[in-house]
């Protein structure tokens, strides 16, 4: 997180308190980084509130700038904002969507970790971080490329904020249930599966210390596990990454990130790997 140098904060003026710009003051706090505050609307003219903001947190010594700006809805907003600003985090206050407009259209939340081209902390709380649980939650049955790098990305960004915050790592997986007609044996029993995904996250354990009592790695699908665990450790954050799955099958079946957004108590940090986000940034400058 240190190489963050610029960090997007999206301001709700409908809300009283921000979370939002909080979080960021925290981290931009620790790493030193600037903050560029955004009003995604074109109705009402709100830079007296975010002069207001800029002077306040200018007084506190962060460096601040602030715009108001619309692209027609939420996301493009944000996303042309981010690549605009050179902003390396976006970071939003999410709002539980009501069951039936989720149901029937793709939320806004959804979308914002889809097509940003940058890592997207969810807010979602205004409790402390200070000394706090980190989850990382990784899928250590994957096994390509793209996916190891990606659970680097996880664990690493998890251990910066533990440091940040003088906090307690923790990493969690979900792996599949038992399978007797399964063509590779060691997934024809609970316990050869779970020691096999224990052995995938041996680098993790080693690396970051990690006891028993810090690895969570059970049987299940991973958009229950992880809300559960992220309760039982008391979770400040819960970091995790999205391959965002787009078109009909990512409409249907949603991303892990996007399913447990409303499950967890905790803030949601969402990651990507680099060459989606490599992608998205190809999408945007055409």
């Amino acid at each position: 997180m240190q190489a963050i140098k610029r960090i997007l904060v999206i301001i709700d003026p409908s809300q009283t308190e921000q979370l939002a710009l909080n979080r960021a003051k925290l981290i931009a706090g620790v790493i030193e980084s600037e903050l560029h505050l955004l009003v995604c609307e074109n109705r009402q003219d709100h830079k007296p509130l975010l002069d207001k903001f800029c002077t306040e947190l200018e007084a506190a010594g962060f460096k601040a700038s602030a715009s108001q700006s619309w692209h027609g809805n939420l996301t493009d907003t944000i996303v042309q904002a981010t690549s605009a600003q050179g902003c390396g985090l976006v970071i939003k206050q999410h709002l539980p969507d009501n069951p039936l407009k989720k149901a029937l259209l793709t939320p806004d939340d959804w979308k914002i970790l889809r097509y940003c081209p940058a890592p997207v902390l969810m807010v979602k709380t205004t409790e402390s971080w200070m000394r706090g649980a980190v989850l990382a939650a990784v899928d250590l049955g994957n096994h390509d490329d793209q996916h190891h790098i990606l659970h680097d990305t996880i664990v690493s960004h998890a251990a910066d904020i533990v440091e940040m915050i003088n906090g307690e790592l923790h990493l969690v997986s979900a792996h599949p249930a038992p399978m007797l007609s399964a063509a590779d044996p060691v997934y024809q029993l609970r316990e050869n599966i779970a020691a096999r995904y224990v052995e995938e996250a041996r680098k993790y354990i080693d690396q970051y210390e990690l006891d028993n009592e810090r690895l969570h790695i059970d049987e299940g699908p991973a958009d229950t596990l992880i809300p559960k665990v992220a309760k039982q450790v008391g979770a400040s954050v819960t970091v995790i990454g999205t391959v965002a799955r787009k078109g009909i099958s990512g409409a249907l079946i949603g991303n892990t990130a996007e399913v447990i957004l409303d499950q967890l108590e905790s803030d949601v940090l969402v990651l990507k790997p680099d060459d989606m986000i490599a992608h998205l940034e190809e999408l945007l400058e055409k």
